[in-house]
């Protein structure tokens, strides 16, 4: 998972860029980048670290322009974590383009040996992200035309959609032309266009969530839509075109549940609002389940899940209560490598008050339970705060399968779901009670938000990949790279050194 940002203006950006990446720095927090254009170049600074860490007064200073792009990276594919790998990507030939995307291509490495053998185009990182450029790039120097005009933008995007398989929103610049944003067919991952009236005339926004645009005084036009391609001139003059044939949209049901903040509007769905209607949902289940339950008081684990935990206190009639105070200078567990880091920072994250769990028969709500280590050592706390029963709610249903679309989930086997009923996740957890929301319900909660939208990707839920090319040789594949031993393993077989820790050009 990583935000992307593109801005057209008519005043500097850098400025403009930096605050949508620290606004999207929950979608990434391993790597940040900007990228602007000025005087017939490009300014490039990139780095390892949070948004703050990686630029100073100095990096701002030196990236000059009224038009750029910007990311921010959470490690999704490949088995390292280069500097090298932090974005946006650059490339030369043709005309000069700068490429920041969010996703994965699911046929990454049959396109590396494409671009190698028949474009010979070289890659440099395992990154997939500099695949999806290189082919973009490839198939724009194929036109053969000293200058672009915008059809042949559109007819480059038409190609990539040909060639590339996953998930992918991207933004590019391309170099005194403008900049593009497009969706892969499915709309898997999230891409909205922002529009404002300046003094010199309309200015352009592309970014990964409509809370960048909230900050920046940018209005919600529309998501980019699926298989949609959109191109803004650095005049401000706005282009769209379909470029990919017409497939039912089928967005991530994981970015309502847990990646997405709570102010942010996605395909016309809010984000709040449809972390309420979870909490209805699960409320609705509870009652069904057990009428005459013992809860005396619902404490969400923060920060994602407290939406649905308030609408479920309330639906349940009981007390809601916050009983966890969080170390907010500690990333998200979930995105944190390594089980030993994880199992360490889950204390150093997380402090209970110790008054509101003493005697009483306490509901946890998380928005989900993935490898299930955090979830485990909560409930412990809980009963060492001394609370009298633990149950456990999870927003969302049982992660039983691997995600392959952008989200870096564990290996099917590191899953604590898979292959496993909920009663023995239950006994795992060591919970009094666990309940799981149903995907059906929870299908229903988000998409009563936008009823255009027939169906969503929930294949970490449900085992089916909405792109239909997921092999079980691919996934052999990912559980090598993604679990820890298959991890170290591969690392020393195919990882390069890092090149620098910092970069700029």
């Amino acid at each position: 998972m990583c935000g992307i940002v593109g801005i057209v203006s008519h005043s500097p950006v850098n400025q403009e860029l930096y605050e949508a990446l620290t606004v999207l720095q929950h979608r990434g927090q391993d790597a940040a980048g900007i990228a602007t254009y000025e005087g017939g170049r490009f300014y490039l600074r990139k780095g390892r670290g949070l948004v703050r860490d990686v630029f100073e007064t100095k990096d701002m200073l030196n990236l000059p322009g009224t038009m750029g792009i910007g990311h921010v990276r959470y490690p999704t594919s490949g088995c390292c974590a280069s500097p090298a790998e932090a974005q946006p990507f650059y490339v030369n030939s043709p005309y000069g383009i700068t490429l920041g995307h969010n996703g994965n291509l699911t046929n990454a490495e049959q396109l590396k040996q494409e671009l190698f053998l028949q474009d010979q185009r070289h890659i440099n990182t395992d990154s997939d992200s500099e695949v999806l450029l290189n082919v973009f790039a490839h198939e724009l120097q194929r036109l053969g035309k000293l200058r672009l005009d915008v059809n042949d933008v559109f007819d480059a995007v038409t190609e990539v959609h040909r060639r590339c398989r996953g998930a992918y929103a991207v933004v590019a610049m391309i170099t005194g032309f403008g900049i593009l944003g497009f969706r892969d067919p499915f709309g898997i991952r999230p891409a909205v266009i922002g529009y404002r009236e300046s003094p010199k005339g309309p200015e352009y926004m592309i970014a990964s969530e409509s809370v960048a645009l909230d900050v920046l005084g940018f209005d919600l036009v529309r998501d980019i839509e699926p298989g949609e391609a959109v191109f803004i001139e650095r005049n401000g003059r706005f282009h769209s075109r379909r470029c990919a044939d017409q497939r039912e949209p089928a967005p991530c049901i994981f970015e309502f549940v847990y990646f997405a903040r709570p102010d942010s509007i996605i395909d016309q769905i809010s984000v709040h609002k449809a972390r309420l209607r979870m909490g209805e949902k699960l409320a609705e289940k509870i009652l069904r389940l057990k009428p005459d339950h013992d809860v005396d008081v619902v404490i969400p684990i923060p920060d994602t899940s407290r939406t649905a935990a308030m609408e479920l206190a309330n639906r349940l009639k009981v007390k809601y209560r916050e009983g966890f105070i969080k170390n907010r200078y500690i990333g998200r567990t979930f995105i944190m490598p390594g089980q030993t880091l994880r199992q360490r920072s889950v204390r150093r994250k997380l402090n209970p008050i110790d008054l509101e769990f003493k005697g009483k028969n306490v509901l946890l709500v998380d928005d989900s339970i993935v490898r299930g280590t955090t979830s485990r050592q909560i409930i412990q706390m809980a009963r060492e705060a001394g609370a009298k029963k633990v149950y456990f709610a999870s927003a969302s249903p049982p992660v039983r399968y691997p995600y392959v679309y952008g989200i870096d989930m564990p290996a099917a086997d590191e899953l604590i779901a898979h292959g496993r009923s909920e009663a023995e996740v239950e006994a795992l957890l060591g919970a009094d009670w666990l309940i799981y929301q149903d995907l059906e319900d929870l299908v229903e909660a988000v998409g009563r938000g936008n009823p255009k939208l027939k169906r969503f990707e929930t294949s970490c839920f449900s085992g089916q990949y909405v792109t239909g090319d997921i092999t079980p040789e691919y996934l052999e594949r990912l559980r090598l790279c993604r679990s820890e031993a298959g991890q170290k393993k591969l690392e020393r077989a195919t990882c390069a050194s890092p090149l620098t820790d910092l970069i700029s050009i």
